[in-house]
């Protein structure tokens, strides 16, 4: 089930990022990783960071609302050199939601500088492949060049916490598995 409304996109000119990772694990545990308190507190945030959910409405247009934080010495102290607090508030929605197979989640994007808020897409897809279930992640383009690619550096930083959560018997996405 998509929901219809119109989502603002900074830039349609450039292609998405898309990431795939291969888990040893089933769809039902990649998906409750992105749909629930405790799955989503486990991983999100690139590394040095953590969230604290303070609502998940795992529904399509359910919301979902967390704090971005800094979680080691080192990096609060990197987030006050640039001027940014140690923790920001984070609200999104389920703008799709199709249990175990597809999500995507909108993310308002309110808190960059000089930068008018906009909508940032998500999407995520399940496939099973047996033992195994292909994680295909798209993420959509921001407002600038700069800040997609600390977007994507981002969220590949967070994706090596799953890494490191289903390895050895995990790879990133392995052609040798069916």
């Amino acid at each position: 089930m998509t929901e219809s409304r119109p989502l603002a996109t900074p830039s349609q000119a450039r292609p998405p990022a898309v990431i795939k990772r291969t888990y040893r694990a089933t769809a039902e545990e990649l998906w409750a990783l992105w749909t629930t308190k405790d799955g989503f507190e486990a991983w999100w945030g690139p590394q040095d960071f953590r969230v604290d959910v303070h609502e998940i409405d795992a529904r399509l247009g359910g919301m979902l609302r967390y704090d971005m934080v800094a979680a080691t010495p080192e990096m609060i102290r990197a987030m006050a050199e640039m001027g940014q607090p140690s923790a920001h508030p984070v609200r999104a929605r389920f703008a799709e939601f199709q249990p175990h197979a597809r999500l995507r989640l909108a993310s308002v994007i309110d808190f960059l500088p000089g930068v008018a808020p906009y909508e940032s897409l998500i999407g995520v897809e399940f496939e099973a492949l047996g033992d195994y279930t292909r994680m295909t992640v798209t993420l959509a383009p921001m407002h600038d060049e700069e800040t997609t690619q600390m977007q994507l550096e981002g969220f590949t930083s967070q994706l090596s916490k799953l890494d490191a959560r289903f390895a050895p018997e995990s790879t990133p996405d392995d052609p040798s598995i069916p």
